[in-house]
């Protein structure tokens, strides 16, 4: 097993109901199903227990955290709370992230503004800031931050491309910043992904049947299709285990080639 013996931590690890794994569930699946003891945290302590029972049923092993990440004292209890059940840490696997709000530049609210940002780029480097001194007193450790294809690519709002963009910046300079103890940083960006999140909220919105939505994205995908939470589980995977032990401060795209038609 790929990850035996270590201790992950999944933010982002529950999800909304849909017909399709979110990544942040997948991944954490994924991880257990490698060996790791699987620390799941979420908001949503229901959807964080959903995807623990299904760990269990596959003879894996983990726990449950309720946390909202916009808040720096909860940051601070997720690694406390890590060490305290499992005496380590060894992979932090940052999930959070939403683009319900934005909007084009000029017509942008500053307060939703500020919520996204939260959301997408001041909580990850929450979390981060109170993981990295155990994996520094450790002297090894993975995070993987998920980022997306729209931080490279166009899009008609701003703050979710901008939030991705800067998240990139802050993984490279992380990467940097903690190479010397051992710890690597690496960011995933999905490109059109088949989860809950993506289709099921634009299906409602648009008041369509998801499979319009699916129609729509599969189409503008170099590769014929939208890809899977599996796709992004499996890449975290291979960065989260020691097989990526040279690999740090990369920014991978997983997207089916969808950035290859940038520019």
């Amino acid at each position: 097993m790929r990850l035996q013996g270590k201790t992950a931590i999944v933010v982002g690890g529950g999800q909304q109901p849909g017909q399709t794994p979110g990544n942040g569930r997948a991944v954490a699946l994924r991880f257990a199903q490698e060996g790791a003891s699987v620390l799941v945290v979420d908001v949503n302590e229901d959807w964080a227990g959903e995807t623990l029972e299904m760990i269990k049923q596959e003879g894996g092993t983990g726990s449950v955290l309720a946390a909202n990440i916009t808040k720096e004292s909860d940051c601070r209890n997720i690694a406390d709370t890590c060490v305290e059940r499992y005496g380590r840490i060894d992979i932090l696997h940052n999930n959070v992230g939403r683009s319900r709000g934005d909007k084009s530049t000029v017509e942008m609210d500053v307060e939703m503004w500020d919520e996204l940002m939260d959301m997408n780029l001041k909580a990850m480097f929450m979390t981060c800031k109170h993981v990295l001194p155990v994996m520094r007193e450790q002297k090894s450790g993975s995070i993987i931050n998920i980022s997306s294809t729209s931080s490279m690519a166009a899009r008609q709002t701003i703050t979710y491309k901008t939030s991705k963009g800067a998240m990139n910046t802050m993984t490279q300079h992380m990467a940097f910043e903690n190479a010397s103890f051992g710890i690597r940083v690496n960011a995933i960006l999905p490109g059109l992904m088949d989860t809950p999140m993506a289709i099921e909220r634009r299906a409602r919105e648009r008041g369509v049947d998801r499979d319009v939505v699916r129609k729509e994205r599969d189409a503008q995908v170099p590769m014929g299709g939208m890809g899977t939470a599996w796709d992004v589980a499996n890449a975290a995977l291979f960065l989260a285990s020691d097989e990526a032990v040279y690999i740090t401060g990369i920014l991978l795209p997983v997207d089916g080639g969808l950035l290859i038609k940038v520019g």
